[in-house]
């Protein structure tokens, strides 16, 4: 009886021993799949599909919930994914105010968050949040340099009354200030409006030589138009929010000369052959539209798709400080992001520090226009 007993003690003790060591690395995925950002969130969530079954050797294990396009819900589903299902990572939202709301339940909860969305925190809150949004003054420098070469000198802002929109909004104008750009009008809508007339009308009665659209998604095109019907010719920007199809689909002839500044993976064809993500930009874009049909591709459908590549360069160095599952885990994830010396992603090569959780360079944007119902490159 003892005899047998200690080849089975054996045998279970090596059977937990090897289940210990090869624990699921648990991802907690909160997108807007409903709502008025839902066309940023579901190409976040394609873009997401496309991911390997393992990062860094483990096996992963995705909880993907909907955060609605609402605050309140974002942050349910963060303390859900810390308290339920202790995942390892979050990442979303690709709604910035969905983002900012999801970071502080992170923070608490000493877990990683990766967002989809460029999501601007104070300083002192974000601990835990890295970005694989490129920073809004980053694309904000991008369209500012464009309009000082193309001769603007007075501009209007119509954007969301949101985080998203006023993050740009403060960028922009502290930067354009220090350019000598004049701002002539500022007016904001919400997310969920339908018409936008009344801010269209005072922002053309303003006569500015360009007009600064901070949208996102299909909700960047109705501003467009509105500004196009009240008769505006001069030059009109976007962010890199507008940076889909759906602004050329639902703007048609009216978004025709525009410029969209943008993150690689528009139009990766148009990088130089010696850029650090020309062909993981490519290849994503390859991948993707075969899945999901020509002229898909987009800039969130990258952010989530490049959040798996952080995590396939940080993972390795994490598992060798702790077990997936455990505080430890999450501590060594963030301090791997911190101290990495440079991780190409579709976007460009990200560069954490601990002061830094943006990463991304002047390297990491494009500056489109919109010609014959596609995207060109401006020289």
């Amino acid at each position: 009886m003892k005899a047998s007993f200690k080849p089975l003690l054996a045998a279970v003790v090596t059977a937990l021993a090897a289940a210990h060591a090869h624990a699921d690395i648990t991802i907690g995925v909160s997108l807007p799949l409903t709502g008025p950002a839902s066309g940023l969130g579901i190409p976040t969530r394609n873009g997401i599909s496309l991911w390997p079954d393992t990062i860094g050797g483990e096996k992963v294990k995705l909880i993907m919930l909907d955060d609605a396009s609402d605050t309140t819900q974002s942050a349910k589903n963060g303390r859900r994914f810390i308290t339920e299902d202790k995942v390892d990572v979050i990442v979303g939202s690709t709604a910035t105010p969905a983002s900012v709301a999801l970071a502080d339940v992170a923070a608490e909860g000493s877990t990683v968050q990766i967002s989809t969305s460029p999501v601007d925190l104070p300083e002192g809150r974000g601990g835990w949040t890295f970005r694989v949004a490129q920073s809004t003054p980053l694309m904000a420098s991008a369209v500012i340099e464009h309009m000082k070469k193309q001769g603007v000198q007075t501009y209007a802002y119509l954007g969301y009354s949101d985080a998203y929109g006023e993050t740009w909004l403060r960028s922009f104008t502290e930067l354009a200030n220090k350019a000598g750009l004049k701002s002539v009008a500022t007016e904001r809508f919400a997310r969920a409006d339908t018409s936008v007339t009344a801010q269209a009308l005072k922002i053309v009665s303003a006569k500015p030589d360009a007009i600064l659209l901070g949208a996102s998604g299909s909700g960047s095109a109705m501003p467009h138009k509105a500004i196009v019907e009240r008769g505006y010719k001069g030059k009109i920007y976007q962010t890199h929010g507008a940076a889909s199809r759906d602004l050329i689909r639902i703007g048609g002839k009216d978004v025709e000369g525009s410029f969209v500044v943008a993150g690689l993976a528009v139009m990766p064809e148009a990088l130089p052959e010696n850029h650090p993500s020309k062909k993981l930009a490519t290849d994503f874009v390859d991948r993707y539209e075969k899945q999901f049909g020509a002229g898909t591709r987009n800039q969130f459908a990258a952010h989530g798709y490049d959040a798996h590549l952080l995590l396939q360069a940080i993972v390795p160095q994490a598992l060798k400080k702790a077990k997936p599952g455990t505080p430890e885990f999450r501590a060594a994830l963030k301090e791997a992001l911190e101290s990495t010396k440079g991780i190409p992603i579709t976007q460009g090569v990200v560069r954490y520090t601990q002061k830094d959780h943006f990463g991304l360079e002047d390297n990491a944007r494009v500056m489109l226009t919109i010609d014959n119902g596609n995207w060109k490159l401006v020289n």
